[in-house]
């Protein structure tokens, strides 16, 4: 079983990512642009990602090591820049929750066809009835979600 401070960590990244698209709209507000919110974003995150490399990194970034990469390895960095730019424009205008709710749910549903299906050299993982049924109750918890914010606006 994995350690309790796994859990709390990954606890903790998911709790902080609402608060992508309220800061990163209030930068951009300050900014006069919303975009401009995801280059500041991923300065800061570039540089935290250096220093925790530099404190906590067991070997060295080399050339060699970058030519062993193929061009689809980079996608995490367009996926990760996707997904900012996205919260900073629509947390805004769609709300938080929304944009969350519809995040997370593509997340669960998507991981679940990974899984499943081996993709991206991920290990096959057959979904079960367990999953499958919480995967409808997700579908049913968006749609109340998305109903019940319909009746708001």
């Amino acid at each position: 079983m994995l350690g309790i401070k796994y859990f709390i960590w990954a606890l903790l990244a998911g709790a902080f990512i609402p608060l992508i698209g309220i800061l990163n709209a209030r930068v951009g507000r300050a900014l006069g642009e919303p975009i401009y919110a995801t280059v500041i974003v991923f300065f800061v995150a570039i540089l935290l990602a250096l220093l925790v490399s530099v404190v906590f990194g067991k070997s060295s970034l080399t050339t060699q090591n970058l030519q062993n990469l193929a061009p689809f390895d980079f996608g995490a960095g367009l996926i990760v820049a996707f997904y900012v730019i996205s919260a900073t424009v629509l947390a805004p205008k769609i709300g938080v929750a929304n944009f969350i709710v519809m995040a997370v749910s593509s997340q669960i549903l998507f991981s679940l066809m990974i899984d499943h299906f081996g993709l991206f050299g991920a290990p096959v993982k057959p979904v079960n009835m367990a999953q499958l049924f919480g995967a409808v109750m997700l579908l049913i918890g968006l749609a109340t979600t998305q109903l019940a914010s319909s009746k708001i606006d």
